[in-house]
Protein backbone atom coordinates (compact mmCIF):
# COMPACT_ATOMS: atom_id res chain seq x y z
CA UNK A 1 0.00 0.00 0.00
CA UNK A 2 0.99 3.70 -0.79
CA UNK A 3 0.07 6.35 1.52
CA UNK A 4 0.04 9.65 -0.88
CA UNK A 5 0.48 12.25 1.48
CA UNK A 6 -0.83 15.17 -0.50
CA UNK A 7 -0.46 18.37 1.47
CA UNK A 8 -1.11 21.84 0.51
CA UNK A 9 2.43 24.00 0.87
CA UNK A 10 6.08 24.05 -0.54
CA UNK A 11 9.00 24.79 0.67
CA UNK A 12 9.40 23.84 4.15
CA UNK A 13 12.82 24.37 6.34
CA UNK A 14 15.34 21.74 6.37
CA UNK A 15 14.43 20.59 9.41
CA UNK A 16 10.56 19.84 8.40
CA UNK A 17 12.25 17.97 5.64
CA UNK A 18 15.08 16.07 7.51
CA UNK A 19 12.20 15.29 10.30
CA UNK A 20 9.72 13.84 7.67
CA UNK A 21 12.42 11.96 5.40
CA UNK A 22 13.60 10.23 9.33
CA UNK A 23 10.71 8.42 9.83
CA UNK A 24 9.10 8.05 5.95
CA UNK A 25 12.37 6.43 5.50
CA UNK A 26 12.07 3.76 8.32
CA UNK A 27 8.52 3.25 6.81
CA UNK A 28 8.69 -0.64 4.63
CA UNK A 29 8.14 -0.65 1.14
CA UNK A 30 4.42 -2.79 2.23
CA UNK A 31 3.69 0.74 3.66
CA UNK A 32 5.60 3.69 1.58
CA UNK A 33 4.87 7.32 2.52
CA UNK A 34 5.04 9.29 -0.48
CA UNK A 35 4.81 13.06 0.26
CA UNK A 36 3.20 15.04 -2.38
CA UNK A 37 3.24 18.75 -2.16
CA UNK A 38 0.85 21.20 -3.68
CA UNK A 39 1.14 25.32 -4.37
CA UNK A 40 -1.33 27.20 -2.03
CA UNK A 41 -3.44 29.51 -4.34
CA UNK A 42 -2.68 32.91 -3.88
CA UNK A 43 -4.03 35.23 -1.52
CA UNK A 44 -5.12 38.32 -2.75
CA UNK A 45 -7.61 41.69 -2.14
CA UNK A 46 -9.82 40.03 -4.55
CA UNK A 47 -9.50 36.43 -3.41
CA UNK A 48 -11.95 35.14 -0.63
CA UNK A 49 -11.18 32.16 2.11
CA UNK A 50 -13.56 29.89 -0.32
CA UNK A 51 -12.17 30.84 -3.46
CA UNK A 52 -9.07 29.73 -2.30
CA UNK A 53 -10.14 26.89 -0.53
CA UNK A 54 -12.09 25.82 -3.57
CA UNK A 55 -8.84 26.32 -6.39
CA UNK A 56 -6.93 23.95 -3.69
CA UNK A 57 -9.46 21.52 -4.03
CA UNK A 58 -9.16 20.92 -7.16
CA UNK A 59 -5.50 20.86 -7.39
CA UNK A 60 -5.93 18.40 -4.15
CA UNK A 61 -8.64 16.22 -6.25
CA UNK A 62 -6.45 16.34 -9.12
CA UNK A 63 -3.34 14.72 -7.32
CA UNK A 64 -5.32 11.72 -5.72
CA UNK A 65 -4.54 8.44 -7.37
CA UNK A 66 -7.60 7.07 -8.64
CA UNK A 67 -8.99 4.41 -6.78
CA UNK A 68 -7.32 5.91 -3.16
CA UNK A 69 -9.54 5.98 -0.06
CA UNK A 70 -9.17 9.46 1.01
CA UNK A 71 -8.51 10.53 4.79
CA UNK A 72 -8.45 14.35 5.40
CA UNK A 73 -7.17 16.17 8.30
CA UNK A 74 -9.40 18.11 10.30
CA UNK A 75 -9.56 19.85 13.21
CA UNK A 76 -13.65 18.38 13.74
CA UNK A 77 -12.24 14.96 12.77
CA UNK A 78 -11.37 12.09 15.31
CA UNK A 79 -8.71 11.86 17.44
CA UNK A 80 -7.96 8.33 17.28
CA UNK A 81 -4.91 6.67 20.34
CA UNK A 82 -2.11 5.54 18.76
CA UNK A 83 -3.72 2.00 19.32
CA UNK A 84 -6.94 2.99 17.56
CA UNK A 85 -4.84 4.51 14.58
CA UNK A 86 -2.56 1.43 14.70
CA UNK A 87 -5.55 -1.02 13.90
CA UNK A 88 -7.06 1.98 11.15
CA UNK A 89 -3.36 1.70 9.68
CA UNK A 90 -4.19 -2.32 9.27
CA UNK A 91 -7.78 -2.60 8.01
CA UNK A 92 -6.14 -0.24 4.97
CA UNK A 93 -3.12 -2.35 4.31
CA UNK A 94 -4.95 -5.14 4.92
CA UNK A 95 -7.65 -3.98 2.60
CA UNK A 96 -5.03 -3.52 -0.30
CA UNK A 97 -6.18 0.00 -1.55
CA UNK A 98 -3.42 3.11 -1.73
CA UNK A 99 -4.44 5.67 0.62
CA UNK A 100 -4.60 9.44 0.19
CA UNK A 101 -4.28 11.43 3.46
CA UNK A 102 -4.53 15.27 2.63
CA UNK A 103 -3.86 18.37 4.67
CA UNK A 104 -5.24 22.04 3.71
CA UNK A 105 -3.59 25.01 3.43
CA UNK A 106 -4.09 27.74 5.82
CA UNK A 107 -7.84 28.22 5.08
CA UNK A 108 -8.30 24.20 5.90
CA UNK A 109 -10.35 22.41 3.48
CA UNK A 110 -13.00 23.11 1.19
CA UNK A 111 -16.80 21.42 2.54
CA UNK A 112 -17.38 19.04 0.01
CA UNK A 113 -13.74 17.77 -0.06
CA UNK A 114 -14.13 16.81 3.83
CA UNK A 115 -17.62 15.17 3.25
CA UNK A 116 -15.71 12.97 0.21
CA UNK A 117 -13.45 11.58 2.74
CA UNK A 118 -13.36 8.07 4.17
CA UNK A 119 -12.60 9.19 7.39
CA UNK A 120 -11.88 12.34 8.94
CA UNK A 121 -8.22 13.27 11.11
CA UNK A 122 -7.80 15.68 13.90
CA UNK A 123 -4.33 15.38 15.55
CA UNK A 124 -5.11 17.62 18.28
CA UNK A 125 -7.55 20.56 19.38
CA UNK A 126 -4.52 22.95 19.32
CA UNK A 127 -3.59 24.83 16.58
CA UNK A 128 -0.24 22.68 15.40
CA UNK A 129 1.68 24.56 12.65
CA UNK A 130 1.64 23.01 8.92
CA UNK A 131 5.57 22.39 9.14
CA UNK A 132 5.06 20.49 12.70
CA UNK A 133 1.96 18.61 11.20
CA UNK A 134 3.90 16.81 8.32
CA UNK A 135 6.70 15.50 10.74
CA UNK A 136 4.09 14.46 13.13
CA UNK A 137 1.96 12.56 10.58
CA UNK A 138 4.83 10.58 9.40
CA UNK A 139 5.93 10.05 12.87
CA UNK A 140 2.75 8.85 13.85
CA UNK A 141 2.16 6.55 10.66
CA UNK A 142 5.62 4.88 11.91
CA UNK A 143 4.82 4.34 15.00
CA UNK A 144 1.16 3.38 14.32
CA UNK A 145 3.07 0.38 11.81
CA UNK A 146 5.52 -0.34 14.71
CA UNK A 147 2.24 -0.95 17.14
CA UNK A 148 1.11 -3.70 13.90
CA UNK A 149 4.57 -5.38 14.01
CA UNK A 150 5.12 -5.17 17.54
CA UNK A 151 8.19 -3.00 17.25
CA UNK A 152 9.57 -2.32 19.99
CA UNK A 153 9.44 1.44 19.08
CA UNK A 154 6.12 1.66 20.81
CA UNK A 155 5.36 1.32 24.07
CA UNK A 156 2.97 0.99 26.39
Amino acid sequence: MQIHFIVVGQKMPKWVQEGYSEYAKRLPKACTLNLIELPMSQRGKTSSVEQNKQEEAKRILGAIPKGARLVVLDEHGQQPTTLQLSKKLEDWLSGGQDLALVVGGPDGLETGLIQQADWTWSLSKLTLPHPLVRVLIAEQIYRAWSVIQNHPYHRE
